[in-house]
């Protein structure tokens, strides 16, 4: 069979994991979130923001009635927006402490979130302890039991190892022998399996690299694609609204789905974000400064766009403990107009930008613990 150069690639389930630390997004930039990703290609979206302690560290309690109700009037928006709505659930360490109880606990926690009606259902163990012989095992048995009572369609597994970067058993503790491989064996066909690359925030993602992920795990990686995503201590001093590099557009045959991890700024993060799809679309055709001169362009007022194209160095290269007092100031006149008004078009780009200057998302190493 001879390969159609001129056919687009092939695009897996593309959407956005609202999984990052820090400063939450607000319900209203959520909800403009549904129609935006329908309009430019995406698949669904991930509720899972590691602030949202009910589905942390306290995740065994019901959200608080308002947070409740402001979460059925976010499903509602997607079902409408045709977009796929996900719950992102992490069970903080249940598997230090394997019992029946502890899996019945899990069993109530998911049918509790069937009040949701979720599309997918994520079970997140990444950011906790991983250093047990029984790893893989016992968070297998978990996802299952997640699996037999959870009403969603598709269901998301994030190890606790889930890079083969080596900060990961630094941080966590070391990895238990053959983790991967018995992760492999034990969870079910269907259940997909979070990955971030060869590095938790990884630049590239070379062929090889996925090819030897799918034999360790059985099956194509799901890629937690950690670009845009700004809430580190280092990460949180950038603006990164460069298009996703070209090698995006070569992935889609190597992973079973492709979710993105924005910035803390929902609206600033939308620039780089419509440039993904776009590189699915145009395969080897796909250029990342047209696309992203592009997305300036159709996002934002023409002034604010020529500046945010200008000035998109000194945001993402330089970042704010590098600036200048003088290119503070420089960069607060050119942007603050735009906020005179609530209702200027790009207006919320504008402001988001002003509050990073200001400190406003400044990391704080306590969400950590959160």
């Amino acid at each position: 069979m001879t390969h159609d150069s001129s056919a687009p690639p092939f695009a897996p389930p593309l959407g956005v994991i609202e999984g990052f630390f820090g400063r939450p997004w607000s319900w209203s930039a959520r909800q403009g979130y549904a129609n935006f990703l329908v309009e430019h290609g995406y698949d669904f979206y991930i509720y899972a923001p590691k602030g949202d302690a009910y589905l942390r560290r306290r995740w065994q309690e019901d959200w608080p009635p308002e947070q409740q109700h402001q979460l059925h009037r976010l499903r509602r928006h997607y079902r409408q927006a045709g977009v796929d709505f996900g719950i992102g659930l992490s069970p903080f360490e249940l598997y230090r402490q394997p019992s029946a109880e502890s899996r019945a606990s899990l069993q109530r926690k998911v049918e509790s979130l069937n009040q949701l009606e979720p599309d997918i259902l994520c079970l997140l163990f990444d950011d906790m302890r991983g250093d047990l012989p029984e790893l893989a095992q016992r968070q297998a048995e978990l996802v299952h039991a997640a699996a037999e009572v959870t009403h969603a369609q598709r269901i998301i597994f994030c190890p606790t190892y889930y890079s083969f970067d080596p900060i990961l058993e630094k941080v966590f503790g070391p990895r238990p022998s053959h983790y991967w491989q018995t992760l492999g064996r034990q969870l079910d066909p269907s259940i997909q399996v979070f990955w971030t690359g060869p590095e938790v925030c990884s630049d590239h993602y070379p062929t090889e690299h996925l090819e030897e992920v799918q034999a360790l795990l059985g099956r194509r990686p799901f890629l937690w694609d950690n670009y845009p995503v700004n809430d580190s201590a280092k990460l949180s001093q950038h603006i990164r609204l460069q298009a996703f590099a070209p090698d995006r557009a070569r992935l889609g045959e190597h992973l079973s789905g492709h979710a993105v991890n924005p910035m803390n700024q929902p609206y600033l993060s939308r620039i780089p974000l419509i440039t993904l799809p776009r590189a699915y679309r145009e395969g080897e055709h796909y250029r990342a400064e047209p696309a992203f001169t592009d997305a300036c362009q159709r996002l934002c007022p023409p002034a604010l766009a020529q500046q945010l194209i200008d000035d998109q160095a000194l945001l993402q290269d330089v970042g704010l403990n590098a600036l200048t007092l003088d290119q503070r100031e420089y960069l607060a006149k050119r942007y603050w107009p735009f906020t005179e008004h609530s209702s200027n078009a790009g207006a919320e780009y504008a402001r988001e930008l002003l509050e990073w200057l200001d400190g406003h998302y400044a990391f704080d190493p306590a969400c950590l613990t959160d």
